[in-house]
């Protein structure tokens, strides 16, 4: 992937996480950190609602099955490291229970969130 092909998926994800924010708002959820930096890897959103600590991945590609797909089992198990980790420093947060959560954004801006896409360990 060239510069400037690099530069749009990076603006189109952002973009992607912009508006997955705001429909997790829209649903109740406070969002606590956008882009987290671990020393695992990054978590795109880290949402609360109620004693749920919701981890979401965000994915943005031309249809849904495509950013169901883009979610790799390697990312996914970093992921898990970031979210256990984050939770470990941030200790007010010890006491909620951690959900992995995926938002996909899709062409014509269509969104849909997924609870529970997959299980830590």
């Amino acid at each position: 992937m060239n510069k400037a092909a690099r530069k749009q998926a990076e603006q189109r994800g952002r973009r992607a996480e912009t508006f997955a924010a705001w429909l997790l708002r829209f649903k109740g959820y406070t969002i606590l950190e956008e882009r987290q930096k671990t020393p695992h890897g990054e978590i795109d959103l880290i949402a609360l609602r109620g004693n749920i600590l919701a981890i979401v991945e965000v994915k943005q590609r031309p249809t849904f099955t495509l950013a169901q797909e883009a979610l790799h089992n390697a990312n996914l198990s970093r992921i898990e490291e970031a979210a256990y980790y984050y939770q470990a420093k941030h200790t007010k947060w010890e006491n909620k229970t951690i959900r992995f959560d995926a938002v996909f954004v899709v062409q014509g801006l269509r969104i849909k969130h997924v609870k529970d896409v997959w299980r830590g360990y």
